[in-house]
């Protein structure tokens, strides 16, 4: 992991959304962004752990794409998921120089001399059968989080401010027997543990990991509270997923309540001290609302009292594609409200938001027409006042 320093300035945004930045201290942002392996794999082929260095090194135009986004958007911060592990320097700095910092359809580039990746769980391997399909595949299903190879999925932090490197926390070890209750699948099958003693001993809790970085602005602190938890599908009957879906998600819940089961990575104990500003970002791939609702994992979060909710991100383009009353909260074409920036109640004022949803009328709608002109989610932000 690098923190590099750059010296080229940061212009001031024009366009489409200068207004909204001009408006508050701080845009946080979330963006699923589909920059993984299985996403430049052609039909057939086997999965190139080398395939997002090679995407980028090739001037595609999906990330270009993506870069356009963000260079419209403008973000301070952003967290980056399915952003493949790989050396920085072959990975996020190559995007960070290459694209983000050069104009893309005559936007404004954007520099972020900071950043922020670390090991994730993703295609890390065990030795043991996980998905119990009779085969120990050390990777995918039976890894400690699904993924073709070691770093697959994973993700990254672009900040325009100083992340504090030091009190970086990571829980990408973190055991999920260590959590108090933790929810155990059934093999519907045989009625026992899905997980044999053994495996429930050795497993980790994150399908990629949980991070906290606190970053400075201007003399504020605040927490970003970064993870990815695994969708909540592609099981069976014991919805070991939608389990750990679950318990993913309590993670981030009871962090920010400070419990005391919790320790990182460096084996520090203990969750988010009282009084801490923070912002919860991420993929959660749980929505509160629709046919794929898990409001038991949502409400976690979502009506927690430390967490404000006053405010929803929504888009003009989600509504016009969707009929649902609350498709305008829709942050992936999926018809989910999966992506979210939820600040803490204490020392944090929202101004404003949305989701990056432009209509199908819109120059924009190129940038979104189908899964492969960027991903299939949106990017989420907020504007803050740090108080």
């Amino acid at each position: 992991m690098k923190n590099a320093l750059l010296t080229s300035s940061i212009a001031v945004a024009v366009g489409l959304f200068a207004n909204n930045v001009s408006a508050a201290d701080l845009r946080v942002a979330t963006f699923n962004v589909s920059m993984d392996a299985t996403n430049y794999a052609k039909k057939g082929e086997a999965i190139d752990k080398d395939a997002l260095s090679k995407a980028l090194a090739s001037n595609h135009q999906q990330i270009r794409n993506i870069a356009e986004i963000i260079q419209r958007v403008r973000p301070d911060v952003i967290l980056l998921n399915e952003f493949d592990y790989i050396d920085a320097d072959k990975g996020i700095n190559v995007f960070r120089k290459n694209y983000l910092q050069v104009s893309q359809n005559k936007q404004v580039a954007i520099d972020y001399p900071y950043y922020f990746i670390a090991p994730v769980n993703t295609g890390l391997p065990t030795e043991f059968d996980l998905d119990n399909d009779g085969v120990k595949g050390h990777y995918k299903g039976d890894a400690h989080g699904f993924g073709f190879f070691e770093g697959h999925y994973a993700m990254a932090v672009l900040s325009r401010y100083p992340i504090d490197l030091d009190k970086a926390r990571t829980l990408q070890t973190f055991k999920y027997k260590d959590m108090p209750n933790a929810q155990m699948p059934i093999d519907p099958k045989t009625g026992k543990d899905w997980y044999s003693a053994e495996e429930w001993q050795a497993i980790h809790l994150s399908s990629k990991s949980f991070w906290d970085l606190p970053i400075d602005v201007k003399g504020k602190t605040f927490h970003l509270l970064a993870s990815h938890p695994t969708p909540p599908v592609f099981d069976g009957d014991e919805d070991r997923n939608g389990k750990r879906n679950h318990d993913e998600v309590r993670l981030v819940a009871d962090y920010i309540n400070n419990a005391n089961y919790i320790y990182d990575d460096k084996g520090q104990k203990g969750g988010l001290k009282a009084k801490s500003r923070f912002v919860i970002v991420g993929d959660l791939n749980a929505a509160p609302e629709g046919g794929k609702a898990r409001p038991n994992t949502t409400d976690q979060i979502l009506k927690n009292p430390l967490v404000n909710t006053s405010f929803t991100p929504t888009s003009k383009g989600a509504k016009e594609s969707y009929k649902e009353a609350y498709a305008k909260n829709y942050t992936a074409y999926w018809q989910a409200r999966a992506d979210y920036v939820l600040p803490s109640n204490y020392g944090i004022e929202i101004n404003d938001g949305g989701v990056f949803w432009p209509q199908k009328n819109s120059e924009l709608f190129r940038l979104i027409k189908d899964r492969n002109a960027s991903s299939d989610h949106r990017m989420v932000w907020l504007d803050i006042s740090l108080k």
